[in-house]
């Protein structure tokens, strides 16, 4: 069954006339739509960075914020979205800045959660760069809760990864966070 057929069949369920003229070509606008919002399963690390990895002496902390996404719950297919606040501690080599938004996107285009969606940007950069560290937080606003459910309008999300030196190192860990002040 195509994904446009699917769509006919949701509309159709909860009662609608595929022929009203405003629904008439929605399933396959859906369909593509949908396509386009879950397009991050059809892209690798290795496409989205394009050996964008270049030699460096510079082993000080460098910090990517306010990187924009939205994304797709998977438990209710509603969107989230906020802010993704990067930073890592390069060993001989830095990642173009445009990276840190492609990889970020990569991962938000998928049918994701924000817990596992932080974790995955921060494993990806300590992959592609070597990096001594890599700290990833996420401030994000959840439709599952704000149109359904308990309904809280105001409500946002952060979470936090740490990877190597982040994780062990204090001093790092708080220099990041307070460079990241709540997006919301």
């Amino acid at each position: 069954m195509s994904m446009q057929q699917s769509y006919e069949n949701i509309l159709e369920a909860v009662g609608e006339d595929l022929e009203r003229p405003g629904l008439k070509d929605t399933p396959i606008r859906a369909a593509k739509a949908f396509s386009y919002l879950t397009s991050g399963y059809n892209k690798t690390l290795e496409e989205v960075t394009n050996d964008a990895v270049f030699p460096s002496d510079n082993r000080e902390m460098v910090l990517v914020k306010n990187i924009e996404f939205y994304s797709l719950c998977e438990h209710h297919l509603l969107p989230f979205y906020g802010r993704v606040h990067i930073a890592y501690l390069p060993e001989g080599q830095v990642l173009g800045l445009s990276k840190f938004a492609r990889i970020t996107e990569m991962f938000a285009r998928r049918l994701q959660i924000q817990e596992n969606l932080t974790q995955e940007i921060a494993e990806a950069i300590e992959k592609i760069t070597g990096a001594r560290g890599v700290a990833v937080v996420i401030d994000s606003a959840h439709m599952c809760m704000m149109m359904r459910g308990v309904g809280k309008q105001n409500s946002t999300t952060r979470t936090v990864s740490f990877v190597g030196e982040f994780k062990t190192n204090t001093e790092s860990r708080r220099e990041f966070l307070s460079a990241v002040p709540e997006s919301y």
